[in-house]
C-alpha cells in the first residue's frame, strides 16, 4: 500500500521548451512532488525554472553530474535533446534514480538498448514521455482493443502530418543534435500510439523514405515563422512500410512540411478483422453488425453529472500523475522502455532504408 503522504523529490535535467511546455507545471499540480533541484547549460534557464517550480532553496547546476550526486533525489526528469538522452538516463539509473525521459527514448537504437539495460541492471524504474497515450480517445481506444472487439488487427496506418508547422526554435533543425526531423519528432509520437493499441512489438521488416524537397525553399506560410533553409538540415517528410513478424502491416506518414490537406498527427487508423477505428474527425469505431454496416461516436466529453468533470486532466497532467503513482505504489510505467526501444529501432529502420534504398530486416 502506497503512502499517499509520501513526498516524491524530483530533478529536472533540461529546462527548455518542454520542461516548461508539460513537465514541470503538470508536476507541479501533484501535492506529492517537490522540485528541487534545476539542471541546463544555459544556467538562467535553470534559475528561472527553480523560481517557478521549485521548493525553497532549490538547487540550480550547470552540469547534471552534479545534480545526480543529491541522494535526497528519487527521480529525475530528462528533457534535453535527443542526443543526450541517454548518457544522462544511463547515469541517473546508475545513482539510483527514476527517470521519466522525454521522447524519443533516444538519437539511436543502440542508446536506447542501453537504457534499457541500465534500467534492468539497476532495478530502477524508467519510462519515456509519450503523453498522446494518455488522451481521452486513446485511453478509450486501448479499451476497445483491449476487449477484441476489433479483432486481430492486421492494418494500420501512424498518422503524424503538418502542412507548413516546422519548428523554427531550438535545436529542431539540427540532425546531429535531434537525429532527424518530423519521424523522430512527430512520428515517434504516432508509431508508440498505432503498437499501443495493436499489442505488436515485433517487427519483421521496414521500408522507407524521406524527403527534403521543402526545407531547402524559404517559406513564409510556416506556423512559426520562416524558417532558415541553410540551418534546415532534417528531413521535411518521411514515410514507412512496416511489416511486423505476425503479417500485419503499419504505414507510418510523417511531415513538417508536405503539400497535402490531410493533417493531423499523434493519430491512428486501425483495421481488424472485428471491426476499424480511427481518430481522423474524432474517434471512429467502425464495423458490420445485424446485416449493416456502423460507425460509432463516443461521446468523449460527456460528464456524467453537471458539476463534475473527471476529464480536468489534460495528456500531460495525466502522464506525471500516472508516474508518480507509479513511484508511490512501485508498480510498472504504462510507457515501458521495452516498448519505447521497439519504436526508437523503427524509426531509425526507416531512416537507414530511405538511406539506403534498401529494405531493413529485423533478427529477434
Amino acid at each position: 500500500m502506497a503512502d499517499n503522504q509520501r513526498i516524491v523529490k524530483v530533478g529536472i535535467i533540461g529546462c527548455g521548451g518542454i520542461a516548461n511546455g508539460k513537465h514541470m507545471p503538470s508536476l507541479a499540480k501533484i501535492p506529492n512532488v517537490q522540485m528541487v533541484a534545476f539542471c541546463d547549460i544555459i544556467v538562467e534557464r535553470a534559475e528561472e525554472a527553480a523560481r517557478k517550480y521549485g521548493v525553497e532553496g532549490a538547487k540550480v547546476y550547470k552540469d547534471y553530474r552534479e545534480l545526480l550526486k543529491d541522494e535526497s533525489i528519487e527521480v529525475v526528469h530528462v528533457l534535453t535533446p535527443n542526443r543526450e538522452h541517454a548518457d544522462i538516463t544511463v547515469a541517473a539509473l546508475e545513482a539510483g534514480k527514476h527517470v521519466m525521459c522525454e521522447k524519443p527514448m533516444a538519437k539511436t537504437a543502440a542508446d536506447a538498448r542501453r537504457m534499457v539495460e541500465a534500467a534492468k541492471r539497476t532495478g530502477k524504474k524508467l519510462t519515456i514521455g509519450y503523453q498522446n497515450r494518455f488522451r481521452p480517445d486513446s485511453i478509450y481506444l486501448k479499451k476497445v482493443c483491449e476487449n477484441g472487439e476489433l479483432g486481430e488487427i492486421y492494418f494500420a496506418k501512424a498518422h503524424a502530418v503538418r502542412r507548413r508547422a516546422v519548428p523554427t526554435w531550438g535545436v529542431f533543425l539540427d540532425e546531429d543534435a535531434q537525429g532527424g526531423g518530423p519521424l523522430i519528432d512527430i512520428g515517434t509520437h504516432a508509431l508508440d500510439l498505432t503498437l499501443w493499441m495493436m499489442n505488436n512489438y515485433k517487427p519483421k521488416y521496414v521500408v522507407g523514405t524521406s524527403y527534403q524537397k521543402l526545407g531547402k525553399k524559404l517559406s513564409e506560410g510556416n506556423a512559426w515563422g520562416p524558417w532558415d533553409p541553410e540551418k534546415y538540415t532534417v528531413e521535411d517528410s518521411a514515410f514507412g512500410f512496416i511489416v511486423m513478424e505476425n503479417g500485419a502491416t503499419i504505414i507510418l506518414e510523417s511531415s513538417w512540411a508536405l503539400n497535402t490537406l490531410q493533417t493531423g498527427e499523434a493519430r491512428t487508423t486501425l483495421c481488424g478483422t472485428e471491426g476499424g477505428a480511427d481518430m481522423q474527425d474524432g474517434l471512429r469505431i467502425n464495423g458490420e453488425r445485424h446485416g449493416k454496416l456502423y460507425v460509432t461516436l463516443p461521446a468523449l466529453d460527456a460528464k456524467g453529472v453537471d458539476f463534475y468533470d473527471a476529464s480536468q486532466d489534460s495528456p500531460g497532467d495525466l502522464e506525471a500523475k500516472t508516474w508518480i503513482n507509479c513511484i508511490l505504489n512501485d508498480t510498472e510505467p504504462l510507457v515501458k522502455p521495452e516498448e519505447a526501444l521497439v519504436v526508437t529501432e523503427i524509426l531509425e529502420a526507416i531512416y537507414e532504408s530511405a538511406r539506403t534504398g534498401k529494405p531493413v530486416y529485423f533478427n529477434k
